[in-house]
């Protein structure tokens, strides 16, 4: 596989985060296809919905100039993850997301690696606000989202197809950054 570094790389006391690559597929398919890692996302997902899901990444490093990052942890060089920006076509506002591996869960490392992409969009993409749409049933990421400094913004709507889903956002602005 050819792997192509499509933008920058992040540095965190515990993480490097850096685009996606072919070579995050296999880590990939894994995260989306554990049923308690994707219970608030959908639900566990077939490899070849995975690998749409990391080529779509990919993509959009080239289409918009932002998208998740990859999480690898420093001590081990594990792929633990992706974590970042995202606003595809019809989102609700400029987002900061994560999604973890069940191995790397209650170490901090959601918290670390999306604060580190808050300030990234605050200070190289300029962003003024920012977004993280969580299922209100979903209270470790809702705790991450207060530990971030978020606040509870109330009910919001996705486009399609997940216009059925029930989901709440959270957010914060870059004048009130922690």
């Amino acid at each position: 596989m050819v792997s192509v570094m499509l933008g920058p790389t992040l540095d965190t006391p515990r993480l490097v985060l850096r685009p996606p690559t072919a070579d995050d597929l296999e880590a990939w398919i894994a995260l989306m296809g554990d049923a308690e890692a994707t219970r608030y996302l959908g639900g566990p997902k077939p490899r070849s919905v995975a690998w749409r899901s990391l080529s779509t990444y990919v993509g959009a490093w080239v289409v918009r100039g932002f998208s998740n990052f990859s999480i690898i942890e420093k001590d081990t060089g594990h792929w633990i993850g992706h974590a970042g920006p995202w606003q595809p076509e019809g989102w609700p506002g400029p987002e900061v997301g994560w999604s973890l591996a069940r191995s790397a869960w209650g170490k901090g490392y959601a918290t670390e690696a999306a604060g580190a992409c808050i300030d990234w969009v605050f200070n190289y993409l300029g962003w003024e606000e920012v977004i993280h749409i969580i299922d209100p049933e979903n209270h470790p990421s809702i705790a991450v989202a207060k530990r971030l400094g978020s606040r509870r913004i109330g009910p919001t709507m996705l486009p399609a197809p997940f216009e059925a889903s029930t989901v709440e956002a959270y957010g914060q602005s870059r004048m009130h950054r922690a």
